[in-house]
């Protein structure tokens, strides 16, 4: 059963948080319904609606990234961030699920927003 709780989440955020401040972009991590952990990009240096693959530049209000196949969806410097923050905030995680046989068995949910429902991810 997936669980999450505050002090598995303050293992996890320096690290982070780490991240955030070296690709430049800012952001807060919490957690959502003791099952799922939550980190809402708000604003930084990376241009995502680009790296998104968005042709036609179309300014996407928020963003909510599929953890099991960003590499598909974006390019360029949002992949790269994104290919560091996800594992980061699995470190400790497990995922021994069968979708075989409709056996989910997780140690928590990741979910990576970019904005939020009222506020849009400001590029810097």
């Amino acid at each position: 059963m997936a669980y999450m709780n505050q002090e598995k989440k303050a293992k996890i955020a320096p690290t982070v948080n780490e991240i955030l401040k070296r690709y430049g972009v800012k952001g807060s991590l919490r957690v959502r319904n003791h099952s799922s952990l939550v980190l809402t990009v708000r604003s930084g240096t990376i241009d995502f609606n680009r790296d998104y693959g968005d042709p036609q530049g179309l300014a996407v209000r928020r963003i909510q990234v599929n953890p099991y196949y960003y590499q598909s969806h974006f390019t360029g410097t949002a992949l790269q961030f994104l290919a560091e923050v996800i594992p980061a905030m699995n470190l400790g995680n497990h995922d021994n699920s069968n979708a075989q046989i409709d056996y989910f068995d997780v140690g928590w949910y990741t979910d990576v927003n970019i904005g939020d429902w009222d506020k849009p991810y400001q590029l810097t």
